[in-house]
């Protein structure tokens, strides 16, 4: 690894400003157990690619460098996708086991009963459509937002929705809206908060998303007890059971079903789940409320 690390300096002595090679070179150095040296080279990757396209700025907080962001940079997970689509569905189900999509239509069906037809669903990080697959027998429209058009094309290849938007779930609706999308009375994120460290933000969007009496269903990666949410090594947030169900009464969302369960592989170990289906509260989003509510809150935001 020693020589890797020589190579690559002498790589950005001819080229500086290669933000990649910068990249490569903090990789380089964390493998070799050099953590300062790859602090400095994170660093620097931030100084000529400020918008993080790398995530950066995760590497150093896991390595303590810096504090623990409360979501990745948008353009780190727009392009982690986008390169991800063409292998997305093999590499998640048949190579790491993902189950998520079925649990989550497993439990809607105990929850609502087998013959349940949902007038509207939206599908938020709806990715390659792997959810909307198996929930489209269940509603008359569904509709589905990613922030990456590379999944997007790839679940639009499979015919099931209604509509499909490009959308960032919060920095996305910053004048009006997810694009198109009306309230309604099934709203789903499947392995889509594993991106999000403090889930308020995207609690407020799915919560404002959902009709009184309406049905959030997601999931996320469990957490150690006791922990509201944490980086993991992966890039992604784990979340404790009592900071999620905090969460979900503090949008107004009464838990209908909870379940901790293995939801995917990673090498040899099995990641933990928490798959949840809850009812948005129908005095949840009260008049007063929206009148207090700034011209920014992502909730009004969402609705009108």
């Amino acid at each position: 690894m020693s020589a890797a690390v020589e190579l690559q300096v002498q790589a950005l002595e001819l080229a500086p400003h290669w933000a990649a090679g910068w990249h490569q070179l903090a990789g380089y150095r964390e493998k070799a157990g050099d953590l300062t040296g790859a602090a400095d080279a994170w660093r620097q990757v931030l100084t000529l690619s400020p918008t993080d396209i790398f995530g950066a700025s995760l590497k150093l907080s896991l390595t303590g460098q810096a504090e623990m962001p409360p979501t990745p940079p948008t353009e780190y997970v727009e392009a982690l996708f986008d390169g991800y689509s063409d292998r997305f569905d093999t590499a998640l189900v048949e190579d790491l086991g993902y189950r998520v999509p079925e649990r989550l239509a497993a439990m809607l069906c105990d929850v609502a009963g087998e013959d349940k037809q949902f007038a509207r669903v939206i599908d938020l990080g709806c990715g390659t459509g792997l959810f909307g697959e198996r929930i489209r027998r269940m509603t008359s429209w569904l509709e589905g937002y990613d922030l990456s058009q590379g999944m997007l094309a790839k679940a639009g290849e499979k015919g099931v929705y209604d509509r499909l938007g490009q959308a960032d779930i919060l920095h996305g609706i910053t004048n009006a809206r997810l694009p198109g999308a009306e309230q309604a009375d099934l709203v789903v994120a499947a392995d889509v908060l594993a991106y999000f460290g403090d889930l308020d933000p995207v609690m407020a969007v799915a919560s404002g998303l959902a009709t009184g009496g309406g049905l959030i269903a997601l999931s996320l990666e469990a957490g150690p007890e006791g922990c509201d949410w944490l980086l993991q090594p992966s890039l992604r947030y784990c979340h404790g059971e009592a900071y999620l169900r905090r969460q979900l009464e503090n949008h107004g969302l009464q838990v209908i079903s909870l379940s901790r369960e293995p939801i995917r592989r990673d090498g040899a170990d099995l990641i933990s789940g928490l798959l949840v289906v809850a009812r948005k509260r129908p005095e949840a989003m009260t008049a007063e409320r929206v009148a207090s509510a700034s011209v920014t809150d992502p909730i009004v935001a969402a609705l009108n």
